[in-house]
């Protein structure tokens, strides 16, 4: 039979754990989005040097398991740099850098969905290019990949839960050491799955709400 009555202990952890997993996802997807805009840029120069590095780099972190990517960072930054990472600064470079390489894509295509025309009356008036890039293409280019961006955020956050293999507490930690203290599986993993699903549901909302803020115009 089940029986969530032997949660209710640990309950008050579960809060602490969701909390992390938030403060998580949030950290990555600023990192995430900061780097994939200077990516996506870098790979639409003319630079061919530069823009050979930046799709090499999108390359390897889109090619590779992400998990692989979190153990190497963790085990191998103190082992090159004797700087002790913690777990959880460990999980944000990481998912900070894969979510780099995939929102450059979703930015890249915002951005080359801007109408050139734009680019040619920007350069006619003088604007400087710095300007022009934050003023008039960035807010375009984010209404334009803002649905890739927000899934990009839910994956994130579902993704969230492979920091428990570094011992990160965040909420699929939380139902493992539940789990190895009641050996009640099916009630603490139930309980991570529906807090998980909540926050994806309230991450959608959120998409969704701001989908229509900014089409607004259209």
């Amino acid at each position: 039979m089940f029986d969530f009555s032997v949660l209710e202990p640990y309950m008050p952890l579960l809060a602490g754990a969701v909390w992390v997993t938030l403060k998580f996802t949030f950290f990555s997807t600023i990192m995430g989005f900061l780097g994939g805009f200077i990516l996506a840029l870098i790979t639409l120069s003319k630079n061919k040097i530069a823009s050979f590095f930046a799709k090499a780099y999108i390359s390897v972190f889109r090619g590779t398991p992400l998990l692989v990517q979190l153990m190497l960072i963790y085990f191998a930054t103190p082992q090159l740099t004797s700087y002790t990472i913690s777990p959880l600064e460990a999980g944000v470079l990481s998912f900070g850098l894969n979510s780099a390489a995939y929102i450059s894509e979703a930015l890249r295509g915002g951005i080359l969905s801007v109408d050139r025309g734009q680019w040619e009356a920007a350069m006619s008036l003088g604007v400087p290019p710095y300007r022009f890039v934050l003023d008039v293409i960035l807010p375009q280019a984010i209404k334009n990949a803002l649905p890739s961006l927000v899934n990009e955020s839910i994956m994130l956050l579902k993704d969230s839960s492979l920091v428990s293999v570094i011992g990160v507490a965040d909420t699929l930690r939380w139902a493992d050491l539940i789990q190895a203290k009641t050996f009640r599986a099916f009630e603490a993993f139930v309980v991570a799955a529906a807090v998980y699903y909540v926050l994806v549901m309230l991450l959608n909302l959120l998409g969704s709400y701001l989908e229509k803020k900014v089409r607004v115009s259209d």
